[in-house]
């Protein structure tokens, strides 16, 4: 088999698959670490592994007779298993579009392998059954190198997939229970990491949920049973709502800090939060509270210093977003209406946030501490935050800011080490703060270099209690 066509063609797929591998797989989609894509890496792990066995068969070797009729079949057999990947992607995630052309293109790619590759193995087929070894100079080599890649990912998927049956959500129900009687709650920014949670916690519950999605494409994320809104105007003055959770707002985390980026991140925060403002006005029965969004970057930058929800500001882009974000949910109190100021810190879960872009380079012992190390963590475990969120509704004496981090924050050190420990490989690649400074500038500075030492003193005081108060309970919870 020596058409360098076919070999260009076999090459071009190898490029695309390892593409399709290490950025969608591993890097954006994050598959070994979502328990809902458990299936899909089942498929994956079994079609790699008869990825490897073509590609040292098509490198090095020439099949005739009943060997060449093996590998039509499990050419034919890669062809059903992309067909049963490609459904089981549709009913489990939504796949970004470069990867929908990405898969195009391969599949589109692979029938053309198929239109050149099959005559050569049905005429093989006639022959008497016999296995020759055969070179192919540089395309050998490639094959060879390829099914090694191939392979160590089948493992590699494989193993994911053991581990993620073993990764089980507690269910949501249990997370909302401290709200009484049937509530109705409305909730921004409800196909997020965080409101999703939220959404599915209070419908299971028993409470009934408005959810306000922008996008209806996501709303497959969502718990049912909700009421699916795209716009605050599409609710009467006469809407019975109990109690408002808004937590819309651009990423702040997945892209530097520009000055198109710094303004989206405002006017998306601030635009949505006066809406809210201006629908509570209108109201004829106005919600109890308003659970506004806000982050511990309020504080800005400190050093080791304690701070409970009664410490000043450092000024910084951090606190002059949470602040304005503040400001603008404080005049629903105008309208009668309690506001309490979410101040959320380092959310940890395996479903989105800081944790998930470490999960992978930790996993293959490329992991370690960011800058010196010694700057604080202030994290809470995701349903502790969302257990936090129904406090606040459901308390009445609970008012102004309020710090979402759990009791005992990190240095950056001791994180890393809770990490790799728990994922059982080395955390010693230091990235180095300075270089993450000339690459992202304040990105760098306030979100990965610079740290707050956050108490949650109001929540403590009021009475709640943390399921996860040290940072290896938790890991030990999620992961």
């Amino acid at each position: 088999m020596t058409s360098p066509y076919l070999w260009t063609l076999i090459a071009i797929q190898i490029a695309m698959g390892a593409f399709d591998t290490l950025y969608h797989h591993e890097m954006t989609e994050r598959l070994a670490w979502r328990p809902s894509q458990r299936h899909e890496l089942q498929l994956h792990s079994v079609r790699n592994a008869l990825y490897a066995l073509l590609f040292l068969t098509l490198g090095w070797l020439e099949v005739h007779g009943i060997w060449a009729i093996l590998v039509i079949a499990v050419l034919v057999v890669e062809v059903v298993i992309t067909l049963m990947d490609f459904v089981e992607e549709d009913m489990s995630r939504k796949l970004p579009a470069s990867e929908r052309i990405n898969h195009t293109l391969l599949a589109l790619n692979y029938g053309a392998i198929l239109v050149l590759l099959l005559p050569i193995l049905i005429e093989w087929a006639g022959d008497a059954s016999a296995v020759k070894p055969a070179y192919h100079g540089f395309w050998s080599i490639l094959a060879a190198v390829s099914a090694i890649g191939v392979g160590v990912s089948g493992l590699r998927d494989f193993a994911a997939s053991k581990r993620l049956a073993r990764m089980t959500h507690a269910p949501a129900g249990g997370l909302a229970k401290e709200l009484s009687g049937r509530q109705t709650v409305m909730v921004t920014g409800a196909t997020g990491f965080i409101g999703s949670r939220l959404v599915a916690g209070l419908t299971e519950a028993g409470h009934q949920v408005i959810a306000l999605v922008r996008n209806p494409a996501k709303i497959d994320l969502l718990h049912p049973p909700i009421t699916l809104i795209t716009s605050l105007d599409q609710l009467p003055p006469d809407a019975k709502i109990d109690a408002i959770v808004n937590l819309a707002g651009e990423p702040i985390g997945n892209g530097l800090w520009t000055e198109a980026k710094r303004r989206k991140m405002i006017d998306s925060r601030i635009g949505m939060t006066e809406d809210i403002v201006r629908l509570i006005a209108r109201l004829e029965r106005r919600p109890a509270v308003l659970v506004n969004g806000s982050a511990i970057g309020w504080y800005g930058l400190w050093q080791d210093q304690p701070l409970t929800e009664s410490a000043k500001a450092h000024a910084c882009f951090s606190h002059e977003l949470c602040d304005a974000w503040e400001k603008a949910a404080s005049r629903a109190a105008e309208h009668g209406v309690r506001v309490v100021y979410l101040r959320i810190g380092l959310v940890v879960g395996t479903e989105g946030g800081l944790l998930t872009r470490m999960l992978t380079p930790f996993e293959f012992g490329l992991g370690g501490p960011i800058g010196s190390g010694q700057q604080w963590m202030s994290w809470i475990e995701r349903d502790d935050l969302i257990r936090l969120i129904v406090h606040a509704v459901a308390r009445p004496d609970i008012n102004g800011p309020i710090n979402a981090t759990a009791p005992i924050p990190v240095r950056n050190m001791k994180f890393t080490e809770e990490l790799g420990h728990r994922l059982g490989r080395p955390a010693i690649f230091r990235v180095p703060g300075t270089l993450l400074h000339y690459l992202a500038g304040d990105f760098a500075d306030e979100l990965l270099l610079g740290g707050q030492r956050v108490i949650p003193n109001k929540a403590l005081s009021s009475g709640f209690v943390f399921r996860h108060e040290t940072l290896r309970s938790a890991f030990e919870a999620i992961l």
